[in-house]
């Protein structure tokens, strides 16, 4: 008899946990709270309780050919790289092709997933389930969360000294949708990630003066890189993975400088990081430096103390007759519909080995899938994530013991922190090859004697790596080893 699998989202994360599910013979049901597909990718021009929001013009950092599933290329006619309405008319699509919506209960929210009093034997959940509001349980033999974390807005007013005086308008980033009824304003975008960045460009064509706070500075890259390629077919290459871990820090420093001041000297902008030998994600903006140049945008320190109508800024300065101020200071998250023993949030982090199993179980049937922040796409990281994790809930992979997957998960933060920082913005980064990797090592392990052999070592990595990437899209494997223009 098939094993019952609860899968709680229909995003990115919750749409390839379904098919793996079905790829290994295993009866997925997956719990949808509103009313369709997409998750963070489907756009509303409301924002909802519990579910991700974004604004109207979000486009995708990553390019088709490095972020479509592995057995589902974009179609041919998609532009490089997507618009929102892209990305969910592709999920649309992989839907409809592996008949995943005949598994999903939408308008179903999850109250709460917990052991069975058997749980050290069976591994079984009971999962509890409210729609049209009626309760329902059920047992399953185990669960993926899918969840998301890009739902709970984080705002440190505390670190905004007289944000109580000020009379203008504030609000969290995932409360914008689109720039109309900004006309005229002066408005200060506290943040220089992504949204904080798109955001900025976009106001900045309407209002009638946007400032930007960045507390530490942020690498900014276009999409469009060397010889007209996308970015990450030029970054993300099996060479450069190598030499980002070989080479001692000082030397990957100065490589950085030099790449990242290519296109212009971040310096002179008033945006070069702080501390260069952290790895952090680059901000991809093709029109942010122009809008500075021309003074639409105008790059600010950070934000020292507010007043009733001015900012004034750590180097001193003041500006005056602020308007309305964006906070694009991320998120943090949470799970309600589980027990704190399971998966506690401690600062903005969990303790989950290779970022999806709790380590503590007695049972492997519990497992967060997409809860990780990748310097590349997410969609080809969750796939082999949920290959993994369905193939240990079949039996067909087996975890270490708690006391080695304990070890790992400090060894793995202690080397978080080294090379992103202590940010609460950085506490789900990790490499991306590096990363793929290590799962694909987990769904299909080498002879011993290959890890023994460095010549070896090297090449099964690269063949686990290429074989994956082949799979999803000849395009993509041709990019890490020698890009070639991608066909649009």
């Amino acid at each position: 008899m098939a094993k019952k699998v609860a899968v709680i989202g229909a995003g990115v994360s919750g749409l390839t946990s379904l098919k793996c599910c079905v790829d290994e013979g295993l009866e997925p049901t997956c719990f949808e709270r509103t009313e369709d597909i997409g998750g963070l990718w489907r756009f509303k021009e409301n924002v909802e309780d519990g579910r991700a929001s974004i604004y109207q013009s979000v486009i995708s950092n990553t390019s088709k050919e490095m972020t479509c599933f592995s057995d589902f290329p974009m179609p041919e006619d998609f532009p490089n790289f997507l618009h929102n309405s892209k990305l969910l008319e592709y999920f649309r699509i992989f839907a409809k092709k592996f008949d995943l919506l005949k598994y999903i209960q939408f308008q179903t929210t999850v109250l709460s997933v917990k052991k069975r009093p058997d749980f050290s034997s069976s591994g079984q959940w009971e999962v509890v389930t409210e729609s049209n509001g009626k309760e329902q349980r059920a047992v399953f033999d185990a669960v993926m969360v899918c969840s998301g974390h890009h739902i709970l807005p984080h705002i440190p007013l505390e670190s905004f000294p007289g944000i109580e005086r000020f009379k203008g308008q504030y609000f969290h980033s995932r409360q914008y949708k689109h720039p109309e009824g900004f006309e005229g304003k002066h408005i200060l975008v506290i943040g220089i990630g992504n949204s904080a960045s798109d955001i900025a460009v976009e106001l900045s064509k309407k209002a009638a003066q946007v400032f930007i706070s960045t507390r530490h500075g942020s690498w900014v890259m276009s999409r469009i890189s060397e010889d007209g390629y996308p970015w990450d077919m030029i970054f993300h290459t099996r060479f450069s993975s190598m030499l980002r871990n070989v080479l001692p820090r000082t030397i990957l420093k100065r490589m950085m400088d030099q790449q990242m001041n290519q296109w212009f000297n971040h310096k002179n902008y008033g945006l070069e990081p702080q501390n260069k030998y952290l790895m952090k994600e680059p901000v991809l903006n093709d029109d942010l430096p122009s809008r500075i140049l021309y003074g639409a945008i105008k790059v600010k320190s950070r934000v020292k103390e507010l007043t009733e109508t001015s900012a004034i800024f750590e180097d001193g300065t003041v500006e005056e007759n602020i308007d309305i101020i964006v906070f694009a200071t991320g998120y943090t998250f949470s799970f309600p519909f589980l027990e704190e023993s399971l998966v506690k949030v401690e600062d903005n982090m969990v303790s989950l080995y290779r970022y999806i199993f709790p380590p503590h179980l007695a049972k492997s049937t519990l497992a967060c899938i997409g809860l990780i922040q990748p310097l590349g796409s997410i969609f080809p990281t969750v796939e082999l994530q949920a290959r993994w994790v369905t193939r240990v809930f079949k039996g067909l992979c087996t975890l270490p013991s708690e006391r080695t997957m304990m070890a790992d998960i400090i060894k793995r933060n202690e080397k978080r922190i080294d090379l992103f920082g202590k940010s609460q913005s950085q506490t789900l980064q990790t490499n991306y090859i590096d990363y793929l990797d290590e799962l694909a090592s987990e769904i299909d392990r080498l002879h011993p004697v290959c890890w023994g052999l460095p010549g070896q070592y090297w090449l099964a990595l690269t063949l686990i790596h290429f074989n994956f990437c082949y799979i999803q899209s000849p395009n993509r494997a041709r990019a890490l080893t020698a890009p070639g223009i991608p066909s649009t």
